[in-house]
């Protein structure tokens, strides 16, 4: 845990000392009217979006206490949602679609994933359905050779949803626990790839209901309140189940976690704060703002 804990407050460093140091001295010295309008500024400068601001703000304004605490709680209230937890739809393959814009780090989530579950001694399928770009299927296929994964693949400017049927054809034959399938990179504008993301869900469908179990939006956490539009975007194409963020580690504007869950009702599955294998972590709303805040 210690270790964990060591990687997620060093990843956050650049928000905690931009964001967060300017936000502990005016919650500390800054009182009455002037304080909505300086933690405004602030949380806005910072990304963290107007809706969610407005929460933080409200939970500090003429109350009593340490406004710390009272800010890290609210943090802690808004990353956990306010609605239900998800569903998770089971079965085996367990099959995660990850899916998100050019450079926003899927392929190499894919292979961290694919990392993870290794290290819990389950078996992988690799489906390299990126077929837009050749350097996405030798990404995945290093990926493979170094997780000890299986992969599926085709030729580049192959069809996309006949390289996730196929694997998905695979890994039930193979018998494995878990397929994690790569799709190209994309303008959530560009209309033709949203509908061939519906495709890929579609025709893994065919093998039941229940699958996909889970479309992932992987999102750069540097291209701060952008995230946000992405989000409601590909929500809108393609029903989402959850977000994984990336990059964490090399930018400032770590508050985007704050807008991105506050208005889009999806829950982060990951965060990623680092180059390693290890460091895609899973999310944990408590752990995160401990560490921002410290």
């Amino acid at each position: 845990m210690g270790g964990f804990f060591s990687n997620l407050r060093s990843g956050l460093r650049k928000t905690r000392d931009g964001l967060v140091t300017s936000l502990k001295k005016v919650v500390d010295r800054v009182e009455g009217d002037e304080l909505r309008e300086s933690l405004e500024e602030l949380l806005l400068g910072g990304d963290v979006g107007i809706r969610a601001a407005n929460r933080l703000i409200r939970s500090v304004e003429g109350k009593q206490g340490d406004r710390w605490e009272l800010i890290g709680a609210e943090m802690i209230r808004i990353l956990e949602g306010d609605g239900d937890a998800v569903e998770q739809r089971t079965g085996t393959p367990h099959v995660i679609v990850l899916v998100g814009t050019n450079g926003s780090g899927k392929t190499t989530t894919a292979g961290k994933l694919a990392h993870r579950y290794r290290a819990e001694g389950k078996s992988v399928l690799l489906a390299a359905a990126d077929t837009y770009r050749a350097a996405a299927i030798e990404q995945l296929q290093v990926w493979s050779e170094r997780t000890g994964a299986d992969l599926v693949r085709q030729d580049r400017g192959g069809d996309a949803a006949s390289v996730a049927y196929d694997a998905l054809n695979a890994a039930i034959a193979r018998s494995k626990d878990v397929l994690i399938v790569d799709t190209a990179g994309r303008l959530q504008t560009k209309s033709n790839l949203m509908e061939e993301l519906g495709k890929i869900r579609r025709v893994l469908a065919k093998h039941g209901e229940e699958y996909p179990h889970e479309t992932l939006l992987v999102l750069d956490a540097a291209v701060g309140q952008n995230a946000l539009s992405q989000a409601k975007l590909f929500h809108q194409a393609v029903h989402l189940d959850g977000l994984v963020l990336t990059k964490l580690d090399g930018t400032a504007k770590g508050g985007m976690v704050l807008a991105v869950r506050e208005e889009v009702d999806l829950p982060v599955r990951y965060i990623g704060v680092g180059e390693s294998a290890d460091d895609l972590m899973e999310f944990s709303a408590g752990d995160f703002v401990k560490a921002l805040l410290g």
